[in-house]
């Protein structure tokens, strides 16, 4: 049975779009590696769940929890979650653009799943789109300055703009959206330009990439198209800086993406969490299966503004991000020489990762200490009653939200 802090080991993810240096620095390897390091996943995910420290042995944290969920999750979290973790906790390190994407509801999660189950597309094809039952909300914490789209912007924005850089290539489908200026018609001014054939698409992206580059000095939305543009010349997606929010989160902001919200992740390193999924549907800038018609089945197509979260003080030592999600709840714990953290009673099963400095987390139960520094990763299960963090040291957690934590 596992009723004490266990450092972890986890996976890093090696996808094209990560970085060469963010991941291997933050846990004390060489660098740059030999191959881009695109996240790093902590958590209980079948697809790489993170290792624990047991006994001088590496056990999967997977096992762990199905050999004594309640000990590990707690038991609140262990009866709402069907004795699951219910989400994973990342490192982002994004060096070239993310994939466009939106992720599904629960409900058309399952619906989904089922469906291609029914049709026999194995888990691991290529044209899957739904890998479980669960939907994904997620919030992206930046650690550096991080460029990210996210959501619709006001249709107004849209037109504006594309009429700057495309007003005779898009004449038609602009025209449509000024006379429909509402959800319905952005559905079909996106619709038609995912379902644009090769000829006049090519001829729409050399029409707007021209005034764009003329544009880019004094306005980033066409800065960050003639960018995505150098990596994906061909593909439609080149635009989602015109018609999607382009945020920039400054070291310590973050946001929440809602089940249904277009978005794109352009260049930084971060902190995500989510609720434990895989479930992604692509809508361009990317060379991985893109299926239009359920994309669109599952996309918000209303105007958003989005809401930068920036973290509120709960104690002298912890600082919480608001969260709408019922899986997950994002904090910041600072310590620092007379300033010791004391874990909250009313808790469940933690992961803590140590982004700076150098501290040491005690279980005041059996005394046992473990000593964290930069890229140090501990999971604290719900058995632990309660411990103390000590030192200098900036450490992220993520826990599910209790009546205390969840804003």
């Amino acid at each position: 049975m596992m009723q004490t802090i266990g450092v972890l080991k986890n996976t890093v993810q090696e996808y094209a779009w990560g970085s060469y240096t963010a991941i291997p620095e933050l846990l004390g390897e060489a660098f740059p590696g030999d191959k881009p390091q695109a996240e790093l996943w902590m958590g209980a995910h079948s697809k790489a769940p993170s290792l624990v420290n047991c006994d001088g042995k590496w056990t999967s944290l997977l096992v762990l929890i199905k050999k004594d969920p309640e000990a590990i999750l707690g038991k609140t979290v262990a009866e709402r979650f069907n004795n699951g973790l219910p989400f994973l906790f990342k490192v982002l390190a994004v060096a070239t653009s993310l994939s466009i994407q939106a992720h599904p509801s629960r409900t058309q999660a399952a619906l989904g799943f089922a469906r291609e189950n029914e049709q026999g597309i194995s888990l691991n094809a290529p044209d899957r789109n739904y890998k479980d039952e669960n939907h994904k909300p997620e919030c992206i914490c930046a650690l550096t300055t991080f460029w990210a789209l996210n959501g619709f912007r006001k249709i107004a924005e849209i037109r504006s703009r594309m009429e700057k850089i495309c007003a005779k290539g898009l004449d038609r489908e602009l025209d449509d959206l000024g006379r429909q200026p509402n959800s319905a018609g952005l559905k079909g001014f996106f619709q038609g330009l995912m379902k644009m054939d090769a000829e006049r698409k090519k001829k729409v992206i050399s029409e707007a990439l021209k005034n764009a580059k003329m544009l880019s000095k004094v306005d980033q939305a066409f800065q960050w198209m003639v960018s995505l543009y150098n990596a994906h010349p061909t593909d439609i997606g080149v635009f989602a800086p015109v018609f999607l929010n382009l945020i920039c989160l400054e070291p310590g902001q973050a946001m929440f993406l809602p089940p249904g919200e277009l978005h794109a992740y352009l260049d930084g390193v971060g902190i995500e969490l989510m609720a434990n999924s895989d479930n992604v549907l692509r809508g361009g800038l990317t060379p991985k299966h893109i299926d239009v018609p359920e994309l669109l089945k599952v996309l918000n197509f209303e105007e958003r503004n989005v809401n930068i979260l920036r973290p509120q003080e709960i104690s002298a030592t912890e600082r919480v991000y608001s969260s709408m999600a019922a899986e997950f709840v994002l904090s910041v714990i600072s310590v620092q020489k007379g300033l010791t953290h004391l874990s909250a009673i009313d808790r469940n099963i933690e992961i803590l990762l140590c982004m700076a400095g150098n501290g040491c987390i005690t279980d005041l139960g059996t005394a046992d200490q473990i000593n964290i520094s930069r890229g140090t990763s501990v999971m604290i299960p719900s058995a632990v009653n309660k411990y103390i963090v000590e030192g200098t040291a900036t450490i992220y957690k993520a826990t599910v939200p209790t009546g205390n934590n969840k804003s």
